[in-house]
């Protein structure tokens, strides 16, 4: 009876003893087996965390998160905003335009006037996106022009923006309908040949189709230019000294014309010119002088 009682005894305590081993290994590999998923959670899953997690406010919240524009601004067909242009001279820095504020509204008619050398070519060339500003921004339906490349703004010039130069730059290669075709072509959009005579039947060349710009006279030309502007139908048309290099009455025709186009279109039209007579056919007029505007 001693022996068996002693025998069981002993039994117990080994069971006993197995059970804490076991306890003992099942607590380790629990703990192994935690940080083992830790280590992995941490790994692979903090880096998509970290891209979906708030940034910290207000610091970081301020520097991520783009400031929109004005509701005016983005309103308005064009909003200039601190824009100046700056060069280099012989003298240092030659500042051209001095921190320009204005904005021109849609369907507006819009005239820029000044003397020679006072910068309102320069600044219609900044408007269009043609040259880089020193300091300060245009804004074109809403979208900061100089937050795009170079290839942006292409883009937007050419679904957007019209324009009519003084010295017309017509291509010389290329007949009168086949300048005006051209824009249409650039765009991939189709019957461009036919928009284009239609076009120049408006502008009173439908017999002047298949003439090079060195057959057709000033006047012409220009009305060349005009309809390779309007043919595209854009909301915003540009037009440099339009009348610079034409005679007194062709210069009238052309201007009468540009009107009647502009009002056909609903174009909002931004004129630069010398000429007080053609301002005053606009609806309003900024004048600069010095780089200023007065």
């Amino acid at each position: 009876m001693r022996l068996a009682s002693i025998m069981a005894t002993r039994v117990r305590m080994t069971r006993n003893a197995d059970k804490r081993l076991i306890n003992s290994f099942a607590t380790l590999f629990a703990n192994l087996f935690a940080t083992l998923f830790a280590t992995l959670f941490v790994t692979f899953f903090k880096p998509t965390f970290n891209r979906y997690r708030m940034p910290d406010f207000p610091e970081r919240f301020s520097q991520q998160m783009p400031v929109p524009p004005h509701a005016a601004d983005a309103q308005a067909a064009i909003a200039v905003r601190g824009l100046s242009k700056r060069v280099a001279d012989a003298s240092g820095e030659l500042t051209i335009l001095h921190a320009l504020d204005f904005t021109v509204q849609k369907a507006e008619t819009l005239a820029i006037v000044g003397a020679s050398g006072s910068g309102k070519s320069t600044l219609l060339g900044l408007l269009a996106g043609l040259d880089t500003p020193s300091t300060g921004t245009v804004l074109i339906d809403g979208v900061d022009i100089y937050a795009l490349d170079e290839d942006g703004r292409a883009l937007l010039r050419k679904q957007r923006l019209g324009f009519v130069f003084q010295s017309f730059q017509l291509l010389g290669h290329l007949t009168a309908v086949e300048n005006v075709m051209l824009p249409l072509e650039l765009r991939g959009e189709p019957q461009a040949r036919a928009r284009a005579e239609a076009m120049l039947d408006r502008v009173g060349l439908s017999s002047r189709l298949r003439h090079y710009p060195k057959y057709l006279s000033g006047g012409e030309q220009q009305r060349v230019a005009l309809a390779r502007a309007f043919v595209t139908e854009p909301p915003l048309l540009f037009a440099d000294e339009p009348t610079g290099s034409l005679d007194a009455a062709t210069g009238a025709a052309v201007i009468e014309l540009l009107f009647e186009l502009n009002r056909q279109h609903g174009s909002t039209l931004v004129l630069v010119t010398h000429d007080q007579k053609m301002a005053a056919r606009c609806g309003r007029t900024l004048t600069i002088a010095a780089g200023r505007l007065v």
